[in-house]
């Protein structure tokens, strides 16, 4: 303790001595000195590891000292929310705010190699005391009569029990049984099946939006696989499940699920033959489970990033290795298995599929080069309204025209389509009291909606009305795009060149850089000043736009305003915008398409850059790929 203790008082002191006067030069030396603690108390493996997870990267190779403190915040206080370059006032406070951390690390890392030092000394000097222990226990155990009265009835109970069985759940019923039932998947279910029947599978991940088949299609590749003679699958190869969010271990590694680990004869869990010889016994995970077959991890990107580093040397090896100090190789008394095991390891040679609704940039970059990438398109709603009917036909139950559109306007998740049908087949069973001859009607429909107090998940706010100063762009979260509404107004300033600009508080700085851009653009085109006018513009709504692919929607709308120009209500538009006017390209085209469809646009305008993105009948859109504003100007202003 007296040298974590030494260490942060000498850091203190640097820190301290130079709180009024920050420059860069003892701003980098203060950095290299909190660097350097944090790497000896983590290790560069842990580093690694959080830095990649919290994205501190780009930050901490900055050659401005300012911009690699934001990076060492990401890194040492592991939070992302980092990202403003602080001003000199606030530095010391930072630096402050990093010196309590680091003190708390090492504080807790010394109290726990004290801990660990006494634990090891006690259970050396218990060893011995513990078998006896546990000697005693079997012995004991087995001198009594384990068929009691009480035991008995236990046991009738338990049996008694298996013997109650409530019929399947709703989504085991209407569950695909083969690829062809998935729906609006065919792109994303022809991709997986086809690496996983070669002969050589590859390992997968698979992004995608919750409830659009990505587990149900995992599943059924591998049955389908299985029938397949040049597949590398046998007849009988597992598919393992689990999920990335409830997968836990401790660092001493007794448990690991996901794994293995190996019981210690002293702790809790180990055979008692075992224990009683004093003999650890290995104990295999699901990637051991999983050999020869399929480890599915639902929600890939929530593993414990330790945990994955270990999946990614079990890929590597296609084995799992067990240490135990308490193994002796020598002990006659060691099972042929549990020598099997120490020796050579368990067998775990597998395909992952790992799946998640998280975006590929925030998934660790060393499980992507691993594995191929596969995307899963959003349902759209007439895919909802197919799944709905589907799953209707399988529970046996007839619907009135109009309710498998409704709950399409509820949710654009298969899944949760499914359970809003049985909430209304259960409520219409429950009504006429039997279940011969059920039927859903749209005011049922409404009713079960109304009780779980739903609203539509989309308005179509489309129009074929021509309006000025307003536009419609497009952006993107998480894998769904939507719509953007633009307005701008603009009135004369009450002194020529003086006039000011009013843009969302909440607007990101990318898309009020977009505003300067666009005032080279007006006056290139009108040979007008922006600084004649009073602009007001406005994100309706208030969301905050990240990037620059508003910057041509925003041009149009202040153009629009300024020369009095309509605009149609039926188009939206994507693209950066240069200073020169030029369209340049931007991303998520796919999302952003499919948010426009989602509004009822009948087209939208995208950088011609961007054409490739997308396929001629894509969410059923007209396409107008564009590389200058007068093009934009052109589509919006409608002329022929």
């Amino acid at each position: 303790m007296e040298d974590v203790k030494d260490l942060l008082s000498r850091l203190k002191n640097q820190i301290d001595g130079t709180m009024s006067n920050i420059d860069d030069e003892e701003l980098n030396r203060q950095l290299n000195a909190i660097y350097s603690i944090y790497a000896t108390a983590m290790g560069p493996e842990q580093i690694i590891v959080q830095a990649s997870q919290y994205n501190a990267v780009k930050y901490m190779h900055d050659e401005n000292p300012r911009i690699r403190l934001i990076g060492m915040e990401r890194l040492i206080l592991e939070s992302q929310d980092y990202s403003r370059q602080p001003t000199d006032e606030e530095i010391p406070a930072i630096l402050d705010k990093l010196e309590d951390k680091l003190a708390e690390i090492l504080a807790r890392q010394a109290v726990e190699r004290q801990l660990e030092q006494k634990i090891t000394s006690r259970l050396e000097e218990r060893h011995e005391e513990y078998i006896n222990e546990i000697r005693q226990e079997i012995l004991s155990e087995e001198t009594q009569t384990p068929e009691t009265p009480q035991n008995k009835h236990k046991m009738e109970k338990l049996e008694a029990m298996d013997r109650v069985q409530l019929t399947a759940s709703v989504m085991q019923v209407v569950r695909p049984q083969n690829l062809s039932e998935i729906i609006g998947q065919d792109r994303a279910v022809k991709a997986l099946a086809s690496r996983i029947s070669s002969p050589y599978p590859q390992h997968i991940l698979l992004y995608g939006p919750p409830g659009v088949g990505k587990t149900t299609a995992a599943r059924l590749v591998l049955e389908e696989a299985k029938q397949l003679s040049y597949t590398a699958f046998g007849k009988d190869a597992p598919f393992v499940e689990c999920d990335g969010t409830t997968l836990r271990w401790d660092n001493h590694d007794m448990t690991n699920p996901l794994i293995g680990s190996v019981h210690d004869p002293i702790y809790q869990g180990a055979q008692k033959e075992l224990a009683d010889e004093g003999i650890p016994e290995p104990k295999p995970g699901l990637v051991t489970d999983a050999h020869g077959g399929i480890l599915f991890i639902d929600e890939i990107g929530e593993l414990d990033p330790m945990m994955l580093n270990k999946l990614l040397k079990v890929l590597e090896d296609k084995r799992v290795y067990f240490e135990s100090a308490y193994y002796d190789e020598e002990n006659p008394q060691v099972p042929a298995y549990i020598k099997k095991l120490f020796r050579e390891g368990a067998p775990a040679d597998f395909i992952l599929i790992g799946a998640t609704t998280r975006a590929p940039e925030d998934i660790n970059p060393a499980i992507r080069s691993r594995c191929a990438e596969i995307f899963f398109d959003p349902l759209q709603p007439f895919h909802v309204k197919q799944i709905v009917e589907k799953a209707a036909q399988k529970l046996l139950v007839t619907l009135e025209d109009g309710v498998a559109d409704t709950i399409s306007q509820y949710t654009m998740e298969g899944r949760k389509a499914v359970n809003l049908l049985a909430d209304a087949y259960s409520l219409a069973v429950y009504e006429k009291g039997n279940t011969e001859d059920i039927h859903v009607s749209q005011a049922l429909m409404e009713q079960t909606a109304r009780a779980s107090r739903l609203s539509p998940w989309v308005k179509k706010i489309a129009s074929d009305t021509a309006k000025v100063g307003h536009i419609y762009g497009l952006g993107v979260a998480g894998y769904w795009g939507s719509t953007i509404e633009i307005e701008a107004v603009a009135f004369p300033a009450m002194d020529a060149g003086k006039g000011t600009i009013h843009f969302n508080e909440t607007a990101g700085s990318m898309a009020k850089d977009s505003v300067t851009t666009a005032a080279a653009v007006v006056r290139s085109l009108t040979n007008k000043r922006l600084s004649d006018y009073d602009l007001h513009i406005n994100i309706i709504g208030g969301g905050n736009i990240d990037g620059p692919s508003a910057g041509c929607a925003i041009t149009c709308a202040i153009l629009s305003a300024i020369e009095n120009i309509p605009l149609r209500q039926d188009y939206a538009v994507t693209g950066e915008i240069s200073l020169s006017g030029e369209v340049k390209p931007v991303g998520g085209i796919q999302e952003k398409a499919f948010g426009a469809r989602q509004a009822g646009m009948k087209g939208i305008i995208l950088p011609k850059a961007n054409r490739s993105d997308l396929g001629e009948s894509d969410m059923s859109l007209t396409i107008e790929a564009v590389s200058h504003i007068r093009e934009v100007l052109s589509i919006m202003r409608n002329e022929e």
